[in-house]
């Protein structure tokens, strides 16, 4: 039997299914098993922040932009608030900034224990996503106690956090991290260490170097590929710069496997980081006060604010022009590098058994590609 017409096989993966990472398509057209083309299609998730944003006020579009990346959704409130703390020219008090780190790492350890799981459940190891989501679990519940919600947290504000830690809570955290410690031993044993494991991940979805830099992939991808950047070291932000962290350079293939084992070595540097928060953290004020939030101004100017997300380089341009409105706000989020650019590149030639594997591996969050 012949082609029907230049390829045989035409598929449809998303935007509901276990093989993509969120409310977004891919379109392939494949000869055999073998990818010939893949096309991202974005626009099946809520999307347009960048304009609901410019409708309200400053501190209104807390609980907006949030929703941006739900898997890690403080980077996005913390980097508003950076904006306009900028801007304003705002003092942080010590004590706000220890807390935004704490929240920073503990979503940090949440969307990497996601990642496992959606790399291990794309090739059939179904345990380890059942573990991951149990044990993102109590990292919820302690932002459940710290914020009062699950996911969505609107505890970031303009200097500093809403309310303080309540008694007892560095405590908490130190036993989930304690157990998450123990438990990385177990990912190891039926995960990272296993046949399979390592039988479809090494040499699969490869990124070189220069694919890289020329994609401008950023985060734990690019170090899996060869370069040492990390926004938290190069150009820190906040107090990143007191404490004492590294940043894994022994994965350099570039391929899944130096993806997903970047992330597990940087797992535990997170737990390093929040400890020694919870130890350095200092008394004190947590927010500095506003009179009237709904008539508060921002000096007008633009500013770029960038941290490190679990994904990689996440950055707002924000533009005031005065007003009690933002004027206009970009998100620089790493997955339209990642899941539109860099996979068009990457899957030609590949087996339509590793496309999933190769998506979960590069950590998409759709919606901020369709801000």
């Amino acid at each position: 039997m012949g082609k029907i017409r230049e390829f045989d096989f035409e598929y449809f993966i998303g935007p509901a299914h276990p093989g993509v990472t969120g409310n977004m398509s891919y379109h392939i057209w494949a000869e055999g098993d073998t990818i010939l083309k893949i096309e991202p299609n974005l626009g099946y998730l809520h999307r347009g922040f960048e304009k609901l944003v410019e409708q309200r006020h400053w501190i209104k579009n807390f609980p907006l932009i949030l929703r941006i990346c739900v898997p890690e959704p403080d980077v996005n409130e913390v980097l508003l608030a950076m904006a306009v703390e900028e801007l304003n020219e705002i003092d942080v008090p010590e004590r706000a900034q220890y807390i935004r780190i704490i929240v920073l790492e503990l979503a940090r350890l949440a969307a990497y224990l996601f990642y496992f799981g959606g790399v291990a459940g794309a090739i059939g190891l179904y345990t380890i996503p059942q573990w991951t989501i149990g044990d993102r679990d109590y990292i919820l519940d302690l932002f459940e106690e710290l914020t009062g919600g699950r996911v969505y947290h609107i505890y970031q504000t303009i200097g500093g956090v809403r309310r303080d830690t309540p008694e007892g809570f560095e405590e908490r955290v130190l036993k989930v991290l304690d157990y998450l410690e123990e438990r990385l031993k177990d990912y190891d044993k039926l995960f990272f260490e296993h046949p399979l494991f390592l039988k479809r991940t090494k040499g699969i979805g490869i990124v070189d170097k220069d694919t890289a830099l020329r994609f401008s992939v950023t985060g734990p991808n690019l170090r899996a590929a060869g370069v040492n950047y990390d926004v938290r070291k190069q150009e820190p932000y906040l107090i990143y710069d007191r404490f004492d962290f590294d940043v894994p350079d022994i994965y350099r293939d570039g391929d899944v496997y130096s993806r997903a084992m970047q992330r597990r070595l940087e797992f535990a540097e997170s737990i390093r980081i929040i400890r020694q928060a919870i130890d350095k953290m200092p008394g004190g004020a947590v927010n500095i006060k506003i009179r009237n939030p709904f008539e508060y101004r921002v000096r007008a100017g633009s500013t770029y604010v960038k941290l490190e997300s679990s994904k990689g380089e996440y950055g707002f341009y924000v533009v005031s022009d005065g007003g009690v409105l933002p004027y206009r706000l970009h998100v620089r989020g790493p997955s339209f590098s990642h899941g539109l650019q860099l996979v068009r590149h990457i899957a030609e030639g590949t087996n339509i058994a590793d496309i999933s594997m190769i998506l979960f591996s590069l950590d998409v969050c759709p919606p901020d590609a369709e801000r």
